[in-house]
């Protein structure tokens, strides 16, 4: 192949990539921080996901996590953490939930309902950050050092975070976007329907669809994520078509629901997926877009849910508040009702030589 027909080939798969990513592109555009970096966490902050097996159905609706404890955060802007600049309509709140199988998160977010088709930048946004990397830190998005040309699997080794990344221009409110078999199929972590993307970083500077990478693409790698979006103003809960858009009127308040699944253990490879593991630890944290003062939101100009990791506990089930019975009260249980079956064989048999006793007839010898 000649070298002027290869760098067109080159320039156009570049093209096409750059096309297909512009959601996550933008996550992190003009990510320039002011200043000295400060850090006040709430060290008491902690997010449980209960096991609460068959209860949620993923269509953006909060009515089935009713009964699920809420943790509420203040979202504070993610590169100055100042209660001064706190998001004006409300805290976040958080839930989880697991089933052993899968782990789900709902995000709740009061605010006035906006929507732009097309625009996601003038669409609410969000995203959920996990730590890989052993040495990923929160800030700077893992804090791996190395420069965009030279960030990698190996000059970045152990600095790897996992990003869930949820931009809604284009998404229809309650139906279920991420992973597909199209985009799954390419091997990567695209959604080419609704933007929501499977990530991996090391800073602001060096992230990538899963599977795809500077040295080369993987075709095993895929979008483990699934989710929906719903507004309370949404008049109906029937179902919306993308000929229904905007699907509300522009300025009602109400609340955002942003409701999110993954599978605990996923098929990655390339230390690009966060692994949950039952009765363990991971560190997360959570982000929040809002185009204020209908001014179209920015990369880096996002609140989140806190200034460092959030621990997000996964429990075993009996001990997140399921009723098992305990092997005591099973043994006592068994001790009355083979006492029980005793004393009734017992009563039997006495019954039984009582009717023998009193219909026995007595020998008398014959004589001949």
């Amino acid at each position: 192949m000649g070298q002027p027909l290869l760098h067109l080939k080159l320039f156009l798969v570049s093209t096409l990539v750059v096309l297909g990513c512009t959601s996550w592109i933008q996550f992190v555009a003009s990510h320039q921080e002011s200043g000295d970096w400060h850090c006040e966490a709430d060290e008491e902050s902690r997010v449980v996901a209960e096991f609460r097996p068959g209860l949620v159905t993923l269509d953006g609706h909060a009515d089935d996590w009713e009964n699920i404890d809420g943790f509420e955060f203040s979202l504070l802007p993610a590169l100055d953490p100042d209660h001064d600049h706190e998001y004006k309509g409300g805290k976040m709140t958080l839930k989880a939930l697991h089933d052993g199988k899968d782990v789900y998160f709902l995000l709740q977010v009061d605010g006035e309902y906006l929507y732009k088709k097309g625009n996601d930048k003038n669409c609410p946004s969000v995203a959920l950050m996990f730590q890989v990397g052993e040495s990923a830190t929160y800030h700077n998005m893992g804090g791996c050092k190395q420069s965009p040309d030279a960030c990698n699997n190996k000059t970045c080794r152990g600095y790897e975070v996992d990003i869930m990344h949820f931009s809604i221009g284009n998404a229809i409110p309650g139906r279920l976007y991420g992973g597909n078999p199209i985009d799954n199929r390419d091997g990567n972590g695209g959604d080419r329907f609704g933007h929501l993307v499977d990530l991996y970083a090391w800073n602001p500077h060096c992230q990538n669809l899963d599977g795809v990478s500077p040295t080369g693409n993987d075709t095993a790698a895929q979008n483990d994520w699934r989710g929906a979006w719903w507004h309370s103003s949404f008049a109906t809960h029937s179902g919306y078509s993308d000929e229904d858009s905007p699907y509300s009127t522009n300025g009602q308040k109400g609340t955002f629901y942003f409701e999110f699944s993954r599978a605990l253990r996923t098929m990655d490879r390339l230390q690009q997926d966060v692994q949950f593991t039952i009765g363990q630890t991971s560190k997360f944290s959570a982000a929040f877009w809002y185009p204020a003062d209908g001014n179209p939101w920015h990369g880096s100009g996002h609140y989140t849910v806190s200034c460092d990791w959030v621990p997000l506990d996964v429990p075993p089930g009996s001990s997140a508040g399921v009723k098992v019975v305990s092997r005591s009260s099973w043994d006592a249980t068994s001790g009355f009702a083979f006492l029980l079956s005793v004393v009734s064989f017992g009563v039997s048999i006495f019954v039984g030589y009582l009717v023998h006793k009193k219909n026995a007839i007595s020998f008398q010898p014959i004589d001949l």
